[in-house]
């Protein structure tokens, strides 16, 4: 007997090691060597440390704005995106908890009182004077273990932390996200803020100039036609008051929602001229498998279905379960926990299919389905990262020369203006030459600021795409942030 105990033993033992269906392995991808953009070789000739570990920094704290540096730390705290997406974790959390629990023995309680009455003519019949009436209470300890001998509970433990870490690099993508879009929305926001000042520089400019112009009419210096030209061209410029204005509330509303609070003024900061350019980062394309959050919440995605394809091949083996229960029933409290009272209970199961009609192989299908749907998705995933990326470096390097070209415009508007001006008043040419550079001189400010901006967002679409160590620090200072108990005021 007891060896017949010992050989079952060691047959558990090694089942218990067994575990159905595919290790993971991180597949190969084939990462390019290069960007098609590499960063300005004059900041890498510069510092090129810095430029190396530019990704893993920080980066918000090079435009050199206190106020953005401020508003950065208040949406990290406030902002409901990222609240939610750490509740969630707490829900995988907990649902891994579950699963795992099943990996050990369940043991539980119970009691249970009543009182009846027994039938006297039933099977069997009471004897004669017998009480119908009688009393039967019960306590009881029960316990039940669900061994795991062909991994089932393993793979399924293995799916759930895998969902665990996809949850955590999924808040870790909400932050990324929040951070480029406040600094983005709040250089968008200094730009309009620029461009509402031109606007009402050169609507008062042409405010007073049309005011000479009236005075020259009524002496009959001027004709009618000019008045008016210069009457339409300040409308023109007034027009665009509005539209900035517009425009200016709608940005403070939206960065008031990054911001975790109700719509309301932004406080800020250094001007968009003032605004330093982040530093472009220099790195490799394989280091995107490593940081970016969305390609690791892909992969996690992917061990999750992998270990899941596991748990759906243990469904051809039988599943064994050990109970046990050890309590008193008596028919009198006092008596309930005396020895004679006791009894206990011990037994096993095993139970597998052998007939399903299909059941069990579609759930195999259907996991290995799953599977191959994480896999394409982590492979574009990939392919889409470095594509964002490429764009972003593209972008940035482009939109600075844009920059350039349209500062140079600006400064060569600003001499034709001046000259036309000096012509019209020098009686050298119509009114209708400098009104032509003027408009194109307002026009061509309000480009120059909107480039500006463009060019400030391309360099935070680089590190949105690169990922980095930056995330890892935002995202701890956002956990460690007290959370909100409602919207407040802005």
């Amino acid at each position: 007997m007891r060896a017949r105990l010992a050989t079952l033993t060691l047959v558990f033992v090694g089942l218990g090691g067994c575990t159905l269906g595919p290790d993971y392995a991180r597949p190969e991808v084939a990462a390019p060597a290069t960007w098609r953009t590499a960063p300005p070789p004059a900041a890498v000739a510069a510092d090129p440390i810095a430029v190396a570990d530019a990704a893993n920094t920080l980066w918000w704290q090079q435009f050199g704005d206190p106020v953005l540096d401020q508003l950065v730390a208040e949406a990290l705290g406030g902002n409901l995106d990222v609240q939610i997406a750490a509740a969630r974790i707490d829900q995988f959390i907990g649902a891994l908890g579950t699963t795992r629990s099943q990996l050990f023995p369940q043991i539980g309680y119970g009691a249970d009182a009543s009182r009846a009455q027994a039938s006297r003519i039933g099977q069997p019949p009471l004897p004669p004077g017998a009480d119908a009436t009688f009393s039967l209470f019960q306590a009881s300890l029960g316990a039940s273990w669900q061994l795991d001998l062909f991994g089932r509970v393993r793979r399924q433990s293995e799916a759930a932390q895998a969902q665990v870490f996809a949850s955590e690099q999924a808040q870790r993508g909400v932050v990324l996200t929040l951070v480029s879009n406040l600094a983005t929305s709040y250089v968008a926001l200094r730009a309009l803020d620029r461009q509402l000042e031109i606007a009402r520089a050169t609507t008062a400019n042409f405010e007073k100039t049309a005011h000479i112009f009236d005075l020259r009419y009524k002496q009959g210096v001027v004709s009618k036609v000019e008045v008016m030209q210069i009457t339409s061209q300040v409308q023109q410029a007034k027009a665009a008051i509005p539209l900035f204005e517009q425009a200016i509330a709608a940005q403070e509303n939206l960065i008031s929602l990054l911001l975790g609070r109700n719509p309301g003024p932004i406080p800020r900061g250094k001007t968009i001229d003032q605004l330093l350019a982040p530093v472009i980062p220099a790195d490799l394309p394989s280091t995107l498998l490593e940081r970016r959050p969305d390609v690791l919440q892909a992969e996690q995605n992917l061990v999750a279905a992998n270990a899941n394809v596991g748990a759906a091949r243990a469904l051809y083996y039988p599943n064994i379960s050990l109970t046990g229960l050890l309590g008193t029933v008596s028919t009198t409290f006092s008596d309930l926990f005396t020895g004679p009272s006791q009894a206990w209970r011990a037994g096993g199961s095993i139970a597998g299919p052998i007939f399903t009609f299909g059941a069990v192989r579609g759930q195999n299908a259907s996991a290995d389905a799953v599977r191959e749907q994480a896999l394409l998705g982590y492979q574009q995933t990939i392919l889409n990262a470095f594509r964002e990326t490429n764009d972003a470096l593209t972008g940035s390097a482009l939109k600075a020369n844009e920059l350039a070209e349209q500062q140079a415009r600006v400064a060569a508007l600003r001499d034709f203006a001046r000259l036309s001006n000096l012509r019209f008043e020098n009686g050298m040419t119509s009114y209708i030459d400098v009104l032509v550079a003027e408009n194109e001189l307002f026009a061509a400010e309000l480009a120059s600021v909107r480039i500006s901006a463009e060019r400030q967002a391309q360099v935070i679409n680089v590190y949105r795409a690169m990922g980095g160590g930056w995330v890892t620090t935002a995202t701890n200072q956002a956990n460690n942030a007290p959370a909100k108990a409602s919207a407040s005021g802005g």
